[in-house]
């Protein structure tokens, strides 16, 4: 692989390597022994409540993989989902996710209340 498709391929593993050490970072917050119930409410909102991109970062990993199954059904060479069908099952179970943070963090700590 040359060219365009290298470089495209070397951004996304870069990119990807950034969020795998975000996401430790934010394991390890969550791992502290001085997280309370609102804390790790709010934690869990930010992920999936984040106005930063709209959405937060669960919207934006279900978007990313929408996209990926476009192209996918575009791309698919008997175009019978096999590639596309389990990426748009992946982008609706991580959507589901989120939704069950937000339900998760309102158990914690309702939202409206001051942390």
């Amino acid at each position: 692989m040359t060219g365009p498709c290298r470089t495209r391929l070397d951004r996304v593993r870069a990119s990807a390597g950034i969020a795998q050490l975000a996401l430790q970072q934010i394991e390890d917050d969550l791992g502290a022994d001085d997280v309370d119930p609102a804390e790790l409410a709010a934690i869990l909102r930010e992920l999936s409540e984040d106005t930063d991109p709209p959405g937060g970062f669960i919207a934006s990993l279900a978007q990313l993989l929408t996209v990926a199954t476009h192209r996918a059904e575009q791309i698919e060479p008997d175009r019978d989902g096999d590639a596309s069908c389990p990426l748009h099952e992946a982008a609706a179970l991580i959507t589901d996710a989120g939704q069950r943070l937000i339900w998760a963090a309102n158990s914690l700590h309702p939202q409206g209340v001051s942390a």
